[in-house]
C-alpha cells in the first residue's frame, strides 16, 4: 500500500489538525508490547466524536500501519456511530484505494448524513412502563446536530437538553443527591480546547470545570458520600485512574500500571472501585481498595470487559463484553462469581447504569433501528421486560440514573 498518495486525501479535513494533539501519547504508547494496533484501539476507546476516525486514519497512514482491522474497530466504538462509519468508510478508501469516483460517492453519502443530524429530531412519545415518580436518567445525544447532556423521566417522557455548547458534551454522572451531574466537555470546543471534567446542577445552570492540564480528563464518577469524584487522565504519560474533590482539588493517582486504567465505578459502601484494564494483555474488570491498593482482577474472558457498574445494594457488578462475539451486558456477583449475559441478541448493548433501587438497568441499544444509531433502553435487573425510551433519528448514549427523587 502506498501512503503517499493517500495523505493528501485527508489533509483538508479539519479534524486532522487535531491528531496533534494525540502525538504525545502515540510517542509514548508506540512501544507497548500489542503493538500500534493496540496504541489506535486505545485512542479509539478513549475518543469520543466521529471524526476521530479521520485522526486515526492519519495516524494509520502516516505509520504505514493502516488496516482494516483497526479501522473497523473505529467503527465500533465510536458514540455518534452514524458519521463514524460514513467517515471510516472514508478513510478505508484513502487506505486501500485510489478510486476517486467511489471516493467522491462516500464523501457526498456523509455530507448528507451531516445534515440529516443537523436537523432537530422531534421527541417521540415513549410507550415505556412507568417507573416511580420523579425518576430521571441523564444521557448524551447528538439529535440536535451536536453531542449535548440530556435529561428524561425514567418513563421515557420530558426530554430536556441540559447543555449547549458548539461541539461535545457526554458522559454525564449523578452525584448521589440528584443536586448535581458532573460530566465531560470535549477536546477542541469552544470551552476550553481540551478534554475537561466540569459539573453542573441538575437542570444545567453553573457550569464549572474542574480539571485543567494539558492530558484529557475523562468518566468522572462520584463516590457514594459525594465529597469525591474518581476519573480517568493521561496527565502522566498513561491512561490511569484518579480521584479528587468534588470541588476539584486534590487530585491524585491511584494507579500505576504499563496497561490502561479506565472507567472507574464506585462501590455503594465506599469501600472500593471497580474498573477496567489491559494490564493483562485482555481489557478485563478489576477492582481495588480506594486507596488504589489490593487490586485484583474479576473477569478472565478472550473478549474484551469494560464499563462496569455497581448496583446500589452493592450485590452486584454490571458490565459490557464481547466474549460472545458482540458487545452484551453482564451482570456478576461483587465477587466476580456467577456471570451471566442478561442481553444475549445480536445488537450491540453496552453502558448499564442501575436504577436506585437496584431493580433495573438502563443501557445503550442498537436493537431496535440502525446498526449505526443507539437508543436507551430500561430492563429488569434479570434482563427481562427490554424496554425503549428514546426514539429518533441520532444517536443516545451514556446513561447515568439518578439515585434519588
Amino acid at each position: 500500500m502506498s501512503t503517499a498518495s493517500t495523505s493528501p486525501r485527508l489533509a483538508d479535513n479539519p479534524a486532522v489538525d487535531r491528531v496533534h494533539r494525540f502525538s504525545k501519547r502515540i510517542a509514548f504508547d508506540t512501544n507497548h508490547p500489542g503493538g500500534i494496533g493496540v496504541v489506535l484501539k486505545r485512542l479509539i476507546v478513549t475518543s469520543h466524536g466521529g471524526d476521530v476516525a479521520v485522526e486515526v486514519g492519519v495516524v494509520a497512514v502516516s505509520t504505514g500501519l493502516c488496516n482494516e482491522s483497526v479501522l473497523n474497530y473505529a467503527c465500533a466504538r465510536m458514540r455518534t456511530a452514524t458519521i463514524a462509519v460514513a467517515l471510516c468508510a472514508l478513510v478505508l478508501v484513502a487506505c486501500s484505494s485510489d478510486n476517486s469516483e467511489e471516493l467522491a460517492a462516500l464523501q457526498e453519502k456523509l455530507s448528507a448524513i451531516q445534515t440529516e443530524l443537523a436537523q432537530p429530531s422531534p421527541t417521540t412519545p415513549s410507550t415505556a412502563t412507568p417507573a416511580a415518580t420523579g425518576r430521571r436518567i441523564a444521557f448524551a445525544s447528538d439529535r440536535d446536530g451536536n453531542p449535548e447532556i440530556y435529561v428524561i423521566n425514567a418513563d421515557g417522557s420530558n426530554q430536556t437538553r441540559i447543555t449547549d455548547n458548539p461541539e461535545f458534551d457526554s458522559f454525564p454522572s449523578w452525584s448521589p443527591d440528584g443536586r448535581r451531574i458532573a460530566f465531560v466537555s470535549d477536546p477542541g470546543s469552544n470551552r476550553d480546547g481540551n478534554l475537561e471534567i466540569y459539573v453542573m446542577n441538575a437542570d444545567g445552570s453553573n457550569q464549572t470545570r474542574l480539571t485543567n492540564n494539558p492530558g484529557w480528563d475523562s468518566d468522572p464518577f462520584w463516590s457514594p458520600d459525594g465529597s469525591r469524584i474518581a476519573f480517568e487522565s493521561d496527565r502522566d504519560g498513561n491512561v490511569e485512574i484518579y480521584v479528587m474533590n468534588a470541588d476539584g482539588s486534590s487530585q491524585y493517582r491511584i494507579t500505576n500500571s504499563p496497561g490502561i486504567n479506565t472507567e472507574p465505578s464506585w462501590s455503594p459502601d465506599g469501600g472500593r472501585i471497580a474498573f477496567r484494564s489491559d494490564r493483562d494483555g485482555n481489557d478485563e474488570i478489576y477492582v481495588m481498595n480506594v486507596d488504589g491498593s489490593n487490586q485484583t482482577r474479576l473477569t478472565n474472558s478472550t473478549g474484551w470487559d469494560g464499563n462496569p457498574s455497581w448496583s446500589p445494594d452493592g450485590r452486584r457488578i454490571a458490565f459490557d463484553s464481547e466474549r460472545d462475539g458482540t458487545a452484551e451486558i453482564y451482570v456478576m456477583n461483587a465477587d466476580g462469581s456467577n456471570q451471566t449475559n442478561l442481553t444475549n441478541n445480536p445488537a450491540w448493548d453496552s453502558s448499564s447504569s442501575w436504577s436506585p433501587d437496584s431493580s433495573r438497568i438502563a443501557f445503550v441499544s442498537t436493537r431496535d433501528g440502525s446498526k449505526d444509531l443507539w437508543g436507551i433502553y430500561v430492563m429488569n435487573a434479570d434482563g427481562s421486560n427490554p424496554t425503549r425510551l428514546t426514539n429518533n433519528t441520532a444517536s443516545d448514549y451514556s446513561p447515568s440514573w439518578s439515585p434519588v427523587q
